[in-house]
């Protein structure tokens, strides 16, 4: 892998990001009077060569004079989206140039219209309603004028996407009440979920689904914990049965958890929706037959089409076939470089800095290593980070590149040492994994009494 590349700077990143920032600010005061209308005006330039350019322009100056609609909140949220796609493009052939991967051409797409059209113009207009007023001036009367739209779209299973992001938006912006009185404003942030919502609401483009047959070869596990909700995501090299090129797959589960669940104790809500995570404890492939997966390689995991295979060292994976597959297409309304996460192995390196401020060092370039992911839910450690030797991880992007350790080799009593952030995803004998797995079941026991009580009554 050349390190050397992720250290090179990417031609006109910086001014792309600077266009979004600017429109950015222009969110922050709101589009029905905006005071910065250099904002609008970088956004239609910065689209002024695609096919976006005639609506883009007319919504900057719409929205200059304060007589925008709804179609034209929508192009400028295209836009938005538009200019960080070709940010997350660059900065992935930056990542393909540097492994030496190639990536898969996206399928094409079908465009299917929902039954319940009302539902998305519904929080259509709550979202445009939203960027008038701007983040400055969020109150709770119009925040809370999205919970029956909300609670609509929850009900409907083909619109769950747009009602679990508007539900989780509208929190924090019921939190952050009354926006005037805001000390900080998390700019990007809602600027992301307001376009991204914008653009949920409109027809959706149906993803490819296939089925695929063969080996799969599990590379590591992230596990993303929120006080309400839990997610396992497993990344792996699926080598299909007919001998074709190997391919990077995941496979993600995701729980409700009550807050008092933590640590160890995370793997009891997930195990039984993924028997992959006893593969990765195990250390063991999988032999699927028919499994469905998306084009952008996520596999819609079903244990019918699935069953333990033999032994197979993530690091020997990672070493031999990781470089050997390719990366799959990403969809067009997930081109954002937040949503990077290329997995890599990387051994041969210096190490500096401390436990809190770790980089890994190849002959004078530095990669940062983000510690601060490593979940308290395995025996993957800040410590055997800074002590490895070999690391398996996730190439990550958020203002430069930054690894994500998911498993390390390391020198333990004279021996070379695998320890994995998901060791204990299927169940451990570790003294530390046993125990919190004993706290997280009593805590569950005593949860379910008092949930069976509040039912007897």
């Amino acid at each position: 892998m050349r390190t050397d590349l992720l250290t090179d700077p990417i031609d006109g990143l910086d001014e792309a990001l600077a266009v979004v920032d600017a429109f950015d600010d222009v969110l922050v005061a709101g589009l029905l009077r905006p005071q910065k209308i250099a904002g609008l005006t970088e956004l239609a330039e910065a689209v002024a060569g695609s096919p976006l350019a005639s609506r883009v322009a007319e919504a900057a100056e719409k929205t200059a004079a304060g007589a925008a609609g709804e179609e034209h909140f929508v192009s400028l949220a295209a836009a938005r989206i538009a200019v960080f796609g070709s940010v997350h493009d660059a900065v992935l052939a930056r990542l393909a140039e540097a492994t030496g991967r190639r990536s898969e051409e996206e399928s094409i797409r079908q465009v299917s219209e929902t039954d319940m059209p009302n539902l998305p113009a519904a929080a259509r207009s709550w979202l445009a309603d939203l960027a008038r007023a701007g983040w400055q001036g969020i109150d709770h009367d119009l925040i809370s004028a999205s919970s029956q739209v909300i609670s609509a779209l929850l009900a409907e299973p083909g619109l769950r996407r747009l009602a679990v992001l508007l539900d989780g938006f509208a929190a924090e912006l019921a939190a952050s009440c009354p926006g005037a009185a805001l000390e900080r404003v998390p700019v990007r942030r809602w600027g992301d979920l307001w376009s991204r919502g914008i653009l949920l609401t409109l027809p959706a483009a149906t993803p490819t689904i296939g089925t695929v047959t063969g080996r799969l070869l599990p590379l590591g596990v992230e596990l993303l914990e929120h006080s309400t909700a839990a997610q396992a995501q497993v990344h792996a090299v699926f080598e299909p049965e007919d001998g074709s090129t190997p391919r990077l797959v995941r496979a993600s589960v995701t729980v409700p958890k009550p807050d008092t669940i933590i640590g160890a104790g995370i793997w009891q809500l997930l195990r039984p929706h993924l028997s992959l995570l006893t593969a990765i404890s195990e250390g063991r492939s999988m032999d699927l037959a028919e499994m469905p997966v998306t084009a952008e390689g996520d596999l819609l995991w079903q244990d019918r089409h699935a069953r333990l295979g033999e032994l197979a060292d993530a690091f020997s994976t990672a070493r031999v076939a990781l470089p050997k597959a390719v990366t799959p297409a990403v969809a067009p309304l997930d081109r954002h470089p937040v949503r990077i996460a290329v997995p890599v192995f990387l051994e041969g390196y210096g190490i500096e800095g401390d436990e809190d401020a770790l980089t890994f060092t190849f002959a004078g370039n530095h990669l940062a290593v983000e510690t601060d992911r490593i979940p308290a839910a395995g025996p993957l450690t800040p410590k055997a980070v800074a002590s490895s030797s070999a690391c398996i991880g996730l190439i990550r992007w958020d203002g430069g590149f930054r690894l994500q350790p998911l498993a390390v080799e390391t020198t333990v009593r004279k021996k070379t040492t695998a320890v994995h952030a998901g060791a204990w995803a299927g169940g451990t004998t570790d003294k530390a994994g046993v125990k919190a797995e004993k706290a997280a079941t009593d805590a569950a026991a005593v949860l379910r009494e008092r949930a069976g009580r509040l039912l007897r009554k």
